[in-house]
């Protein structure tokens, strides 16, 4: 069994023994949690991120072609 459905586990066995007080505390910490953004870098793949990070180190370089360049030569 996995350490999630382990802590699923404990959570539920503590929630009978809180008063509703105690019960809507716990909710609130829950859903600030939940609400909470998380970094969208830890969510997009390994290679993702390899290409992020090489379209970076070409932009430091000046390895890139401003934006009305490609306008012009495109069109819109």
């Amino acid at each position: 069994m996995g350490a999630v459905k382990l802590i699923d586990q404990e959570i539920a066995q503590y929630l009978p023994r809180l008063n509703d007080k105690q019960k809507q505390a716990v909710l609130n910490v829950v859903k600030t949690f939940a609400a909470e953004q998380q970094d969208w870098w830890d969510e997009i793949s390994t290679e993702q991120q390899h290409a992020i990070d090489q379209s970076l180190q070409e932009m430091k370089a000046g390895k890139l072609t401003p934006h009305a360049e490609v306008l012009k030569k495109y069109g819109k």
